[in-house]
């Protein structure tokens, strides 16, 4: 492990707790980036060569993600980040007025503020279900279903909570959903800025439409690097905002559309970043599957878990064991920022959270024991 940890400079000098706000990259992936804009700069950054280098990197980019999605390549769109493939599914439906869209109230600020501008445009009505009162008790699937409404056409809902860290039964949810007798199929939208990285993933099984993620947070990618899923059966129904040249085809003389998800991507990008994400990618599969990974980050997150049960003047929000990364706490007294600040000087790297007001700590499989009890001790001795 000591090895494998030493392939993150950022790891050397501090006990970072961050990775769901931002992954700090492998040096693998650092290289990468560098060889590929070296390369490119010497063959010419405009050239025949060129355009096909940057073509093959978004191909097998493109086929890296479909991979550890267990969808294929044809269904991904790459992106910026987690927000812009939001905004793709979000703008692309063609709304009607008195439309409904149905939000969890654990929803991320950018995907609210996209949504409430849709309404204010289109004069679509948000219903929101609360989502953050079941993260000990109740049942997230029945409160989905009692939300729907016959003008439902979209659901907004992450797979892991960003400030609870619930994890949620994403396939058992899209089939109470399409149980629902609506007059078209009600969308499904899924904020993964938590999940992928995270959890073992198998798409094509969950039944979503719209999957928007990125790979600088467990991914630990270069920042500026994400994608969205589609489903194929969705991808009618989904009209792209924005349109550029990486959207076309032109093996056609009127350069329609591409019949993929491509054609949600406009124009260029940096694409050295793509070879990040990739070596990023590849270095944690050089670790174990995304099975053993995801095991191993629970297994951490659980013990952190443990440990803060006996620190006095703290309660986590959870009751029982998490099942992601993400273990978040409330203390009794005290100004949480400041906390969260001082925290920081003495190497140990959290954040805050607004809704519900807590700390957020984040665990990865490379995550030491060592360094939970160091915290847990430090937190005892600031908190009391």
């Amino acid at each position: 492990m000591n090895t494998h940890r030493h392939q993150f400079p950022a790891l050397t000098n501090k006990a970072y707790f961050n990775y769901g706000g931002q992954g700090p990259m492998p040096q693998a992936a650092l290289a990468a980036i560098v060889a590929a804009y070296e390369q490119i700069q010497t063959m010419g950054p405009f050239g025949l060569k060129t355009s096909a280098l940057v073509t093959h990197e978004s191909n097998l980019t493109r086929q890296a993600i479909a991979t550890e999605l267990g969808v294929t390549a044809r269904s991904i769109a790459l992106t910026e980040n987690v927000t812009a493939g939001c905004n793709i599914a979000l703008w692309g439906l063609n709304w009607q007025p008195g439309d409904r869209l149905l939000l969890s109230d654990c929803e991320h600020p950018g995907v609210i503020a996209s949504i409430n501008e849709i309404c204010r445009r289109f004069g679509v009505i948000v219903d929101l279900f609360p989502l953050q009162a079941t993260l000990n008790t109740g049942d997230p699937v029945a409160i989905i279903a009692t939300h729907l409404q016959p003008r439902t056409r979209l659901v907004v809902l992450s797979h892991v909570l960003w400030n609870t860290g619930q994890v949620l039964p994403l396939a058992e949810i899209a089939a109470a959903i399409h149980q629902y007798p609506a007059a078209q199929p009600i969308r499904i939208l899924v904020d993964a800025a938590q999940s992928v990285g995270l959890l073992p993933l198998n798409l094509a099984e969950l039944g979503i439409d719209f999957y928007a993620f990125t790979g600088h947070k467990w991914w630990c990618g270069p920042e500026g690097v994400g994608g969205l899923y589609i489903h194929p059966d969705a991808l009618a129904s989904l009209d792209p905002t924005f349109i550029g040249w990486r959207s076309l085809d032109y093996s056609q003389p009127d350069l329609p559309l591409v019949d993929d998800a491509r054609r949600y991507e406009v124009a260029t990008s940096a694409y050295p970043l793509y070879a990040g994400l990739r070596a990023a990618i590849a270095t944690h599969q050089a670790w174990g599957n995304a099975i053993d990974r995801a095991a191993k980050i629970v297994e951490l997150a659980t013990y952190l878990w443990e440990q803060l049960q006996q620190v006095s003047g703290l309660k986590c929000l959870n009751n029982s064991a998490p099942r992601s990364g993400l273990v978040s706490f409330q203390i009794e007294a005290g100004d949480r920022a400041k906390l969260v600040q001082s925290l920081e000087s003495q190497h140990f790297y959290l954040r805050t959270i607004v809704d519900p007001e807590c700390i957020r700590a984040c665990t990865h499989y490379f995550t030491t024991t060592t360094e939970i009890d160091e915290l847990v001790q430090c937190l005892g001795k600031m908190i009391n």
